[in-house]
């Protein structure tokens, strides 16, 4: 366990949980049994989410020849209001009574999927996760999750001195802010395509595509005619981040996602002050390791001007574990 949570109950053994961690790309569903605390893993999929037109359809056939859940919680990507979720990267609306319907039974729960995935920490192990910076070799404090995927999440960790309390936020969406003339460059370039530019725009998937479009169209850099023939069959985001020793526009492009992940990280530390730790999710970032080692992003991360010695004092920490919230949504689930 990397984290200390306040339960409202203790699993109960023998329970059933069906958890579902929904996003835009991909849906991952899982059937657990609980036995002393310990999740077993009866049933899961990894699903396209476009691939089906709601929640329902998307979960029918996996539970077709299952047990019934004694209990379910789904963590989806976009904010959730009263029961009800609106998945800011897909097409779809999520509500709690819909799943209800669907399994009467069960004691049913929608949160954020970076709430789900830091409840996740309650279910990891050290060797689950990467140490970019140690920080302070006893931290105290409140916490945050950062998560870029195909959007980018991100999360804070209330600290009562003894638990922590998860929350989710929709920080992602704030407005990017430039801090060079290059940075102007690429905000106007962004504005002129989606007019407001939040951090999302930058520090995801598809963030890292806009970026590459910029150095390759307004700062001509060369793209090679096997990388734009690599680009057109393949995920272009990936292709980017896999290219880097063979292309300076990729390595440009992902020097500079990594940069912008460091300082919206920075960001939300300092406005949660979260000195308990920041831990770093979400897809991209483990696939990308090597570019955040070194000092690559901790260099950024500490360009705060009079709060840099706060933010050295953070632990800093790479998630690796890609079912993290799905297992934060399982915990939700069993012990709400």
């Amino acid at each position: 366990m990397l984290l200390s949570f306040n339960q409202s109950q203790q699993a109960v053994n023998g329970s059933i949980v069906f958890a579902g961690d929904v996003g835009a790309t991909k849906t991952n569903l899982a059937l657990y049994r609980i036995e002393n605390n310990n999740y077993h893993l009866l049933q899961e999929a990894k699903l396209v989410s476009k691939d089906y037109n709601n929640i329902t359809e998307l979960t029918r056939q996996f539970t077709l020849h299952t047990p019934q859940p004694d209990a379910i919680c789904f963590g989806v990507a976009g904010p959730v209001l009263n029961g009800h979720a609106t998945l800011s990267n897909l097409r779809w609306e999520i509500d709690i009574k819909e799943i209800s319907a669907q399994y009467p039974t069960a004691n049913v729960h929608l949160i954020n999927d970076l709430k789900a995935t830091a409840y996740g920490l309650a279910v990891l192990g050290e060797n689950d996760v990467k140490v970019i910076h140690e920080g302070s070799a006893m931290p105290v404090g409140n916490a945050a999750v950062i998560a870029p995927g195909t959007g980018l999440g991100e999360a804070g960790m209330y600290w009562d001195g003894k638990y922590f309390h998860p929350f989710a936020t929709e920080g992602g969406h704030a407005d990017f802010a430039a801090r060079n003339n290059l940075d102007f460059e690429l905000y106007t370039f962004l504005q002129q395509q989606f007019k407001h530019v939040s951090w999302e725009r930058l520090v995801c998937g598809p963030g890292i595509v806009n970026m590459y479009r910029f150095f390759r169209d307004v700062k001509k850099m060369e793209e090679p005619g096997w990388l734009a023939q690599k680009m057109r069959n393949a995920d272009e985001a990936a292709t980017i981040s896999e290219c880097v020793e063979q292309s300076m526009l990729c390595k440009t492009t992902m020097q500079h996602f990594v940069r912008y992940l460091a300082y919206e990280s920075a960001n939300l530390v300092l406005k949660l002050n979260a000195t308990g730790g920041l831990f770093i999710g979400g897809g991209i970032a483990p696939q990308i390791i090597h570019l955040l080692e070194n000092d690559a992003f901790y260099t950024s991360f500490r360009q705060s001007g009079r709060l840099n010695f706060l933010l050295e004092k953070v632990p800093v920490k790479l998630i690796l574990n890609a079912k993290t919230a799905l297992l934060g949504a399982a915990y939700y689930a069993a012990t709400q």
